[in-house]
Order: C-alpha cells, then sequence, then structure tokens
C-alpha cells in the first residue's frame, strides 16, 4: 500500500475582498459631514428658528443657493444654513452611492447605499413638511427620529468599508460572545428609543416642564394631580424665571425622558465594562466601549447643564449631538461585536480528497 498521503482541499464560499483606502476616506467625510448636519438641525430647534424661513423649498422667493448672505442674519441664519448643509450632505450621499455601485463587489454594502439615498431624499422632504404645516410635534419628532437613522446608515457604511472590517477573523462561536453581542445591540436600540424620546421632548416644548434638576418640584417624582399642576403653574408664571405654563402631558414626557435616562445609563455602562473584561487585548473592541464610558457622563452632564441654563442654544444643541455619538459609538461596537462572534456557528473548513489520492491509497 502506497504512503501518499491525500492532498487536502478547503472549500471557499467568500471571494476576497480588498479594502478601498480612498472609498473608505471619503466615508469619514459623509460621516463629519452628517454630524455637522445634525449640529445645524440642533440649533435651529433650540433656538426656534424653525419657520425663521416661512417658505420651501426657495427662501424668501429665491432659488436656496441664490439667497444672499448678507440676509442670513437672526434665526434666517440657522435655518437657511442648516438647508444648505443638509443640501450638501445630499450630494455627499449622491456621490458615496455612485461610489459604492461602481467600485463596491459586496451587495449587500450597496443595498444599505441605496437605503441611507433613500433616507435622505425621505429627511429632506420631511423637514419640508415641516415648514409647510407649521412645525407639528409628529412631522418633526419623525423628521429627528429618521436624521439619527441615516446618521446611523452613514456611520454602518462607513465601518463596514474600513480595512478592519475587512480584515477581522470570526472567532468561534460561544455563549460568552452571544451575550456580549446581546448586550451591545441592546444598549443601542435603548439610547436610540432615548433619543427619540428627547425629540418629543423638544418638539412638545416639554424641555423646562421640570425646572429642576436632579429633583422634580423637589420630588423624586412630580405630581400629576390637578390641585398640584394648578399649584405649579402659578408658581412658574409669577416666581422667577417666569416660565409658561405646563400641562400634565408636558411633564409626563421630561420625567420620562429622565427615568429612562437611568436605565439608558445602566445598560450602557454594563455593556462597556462587560466588553473591557472579556476582550482585553482586543482594542478593536476595547477602544469603542472606553469612548462609551466617556460619552456616557458627558451626556448626563450636558442633560442636567440643558436644565440649570434654562435650555441654552449651544449647551442644548451639544447635548443632541453628544447624544448622536453615543448612539453611533455603541452601533459600531455592537457590530464589531457581530463581526468577530457572528450569529452562525463558525463550522470547520471540509476536508475533500483528490480522487487520484484515494485510488493511490486504496492500492
Amino acid at each position: 500500500m502506497s504512503d501518499t498521503r491525500p492532498t487536502v482541499e478547503y472549500s471557499s464560499t467568500t471571494s476576497a475582498v480588498v479594502p478601498d483606502r480612498w472609498m473608505f476616506r471619503f466615508s469619514l467625510l459623509w460621516c463629519a459631514a452628517t454630524l455637522f448636519l445634525l449640529v445645524a438641525g440642533g440649533m435651529v430647534t433650540s433656538t426656534g428658528s424653525g419657520l425663521a424661513v416661512p417658505d420651501w423649498p426657495t427662501t424668501y422667493d429665491q432659488p436656496m443657493f441664490r439667497f444672499p448672505l448678507s440676509g442670513m442674519v437672526g434665526g434666517i441664519f440657522y435655518e437657511h444654513g442648516h438647508r444648505l448643509v443638509a443640501t450638501c450632505v445630499g450630494m455627499l450621499t449622491c456621490a458615496m452611492v455612485g461610489l459604492l455601485f461602481w467600485r463596491e463587489k459586496r451587495a449587500w454594502i450597496r443595498k444599505l447605499g441605496y437605503f441611507a439615498l433613500a433616507a435622505v431624499i425621505a429627511q429632506g422632504l420631511l423637514g419640508g413638511l415641516t415648514v409647510k404645516l407649521m412645525l407639528p410635534a409628529p412631522v418633526s419628532i419623525g423628521h429627528a427620529g429618521l436624521a439619527q437613522i441615516f446618521f446611523c446608515t452613514v456611520v454602518a457604511i462607513a465601518l463596514f468599508l474600513s480595512p478592519g472590517w475587512v480584515r477581522a477573523v470570526p472567532r468561534p462561536a460561544s455563549s460568552a460572545g452571544a451575550g456580549l453581542r446581546g448586550i451591545c445591540l441592546a444598549a443601542t436600540a435603548m439610547i436610540y428609543a432615548q433619543i427619540v424620546l428627547g425629540a418629543v421632548v423638544r418638539h412638545t416644548q416639554s424641555g423646562l416642564a421640570i425646572p429642576d434638576f436632579p429633583m422634580s418640584y423637589g420630588k423624586l417624582v412630580p405630581p400629576f394631580d390637578a390641585d398640584s399642576l394648578t399649584q405649579i403653574n402659578v408658581d412658574r408664571r409669577w416666581d422667577p424665571p417666569y416660565l409658561p405654563e405646563v400641562s400634565a402631558g408636558q411633564i409626563a414626557a421630561a420625567f420620562a425622558h429622565r427615568a429612562n435616562a437611568l436605565l439608558v445609563a445602566l445598560l450602557v455602562a454594563a455593556a462597556a465594562i462587560r466588553v473591557l473584561r472579556n476582550c482585553r487585548g482586543e482594542k478593536w473592541l476595547t477602544r469603542p466601549a472606553w469612548l462609551l464610558l466617556g460619552l456616557l457622563p458627558t451626556q448626563i452632564l450636558l442633560g442636567a447643564w440643558t436644565v440649570w441654563s434654562q435650555r441654552t442654544p449651544a449647551i442644548n444643541t451639544a447635548h443632541v449631538v453628544v447624544g448622536a455619538s453615543l448612539l453611533a459609538t455603541s452601533l459600531v461596537l455592537a457590530l464589531r461585536m457581530r463581526r468577530l462572534y457572528p450569529v452562525k456557528r463558525v463550522e470547520a473548513p471540509r476536508v475533500v480528497p483528490l480522487r487520484g489520492s484515494l485510488e493511490g491509497a486504496a492500492t
């Protein structure tokens, strides 16, 4: 019998993907522009400039890019500037989708690019509808929620184009990996829910419905009965800082935002700490975990400062933008965890012996 060993062949179901560094760098520019768009949009809401330009898509009956810079004063500066930035982001999105169509081999990433294009178009239409309908709360909240979805999509595409994503090697499936993947995903979902709840607070004018912090009208839970609400409105109207009257619904929205913030903080901290404990040496995972632990207290402080400063526009906008950054960082961590610990079990490579080798072994 021959002692010749059979040749081993491994089946391969995926084609090699080479990182496109220039497309990745362009995606980073796209991310930065989208984050700046969130800053511009936050300033519009924080300064109450949503109707400073009452027509759309024109600006005081002039094409957007022909409106003179000298006319950008007061609220017009924020609202018209927001439209200009949004148009630039739309152009970058079109360019990114074109690059994905021509240069990206992975069809699922191209489809994600098409989704981003659809989202930015829908976002522009929602923005116009917000002006046309005179800032209705449901449309404004939808506009804010979709903005965060678009930002997350942009960040995800940039991550998928990164060299680190392409070169990452999945680990064997394990219960520990599944647990980490689940808690990171849950943290991301909770942060998004908190951001939408914050949009409800902003667009229903409930930001100062509870004017003290960390207490709520001197209590852990604010009163909601009719007699207490009457006294609250008397105090708000006649005592400094002379705030407008509020409804029980506005107080409930503000309190829900605060209560949920506590749950989000606990979940995000737990996710980050678990990653740091279980993934030591994995800088691809520990870096976003450390960033989460830095952004989380910053966001809490900005939320408190927003109340203490009576919703100063710069502080209020910073609260919105850091919240978006917290969401994006949590998403990156969840996706990286999903990349290293995939849902499907990693199977051992299949050994296929050559027919000739088998015949030789049989003789």
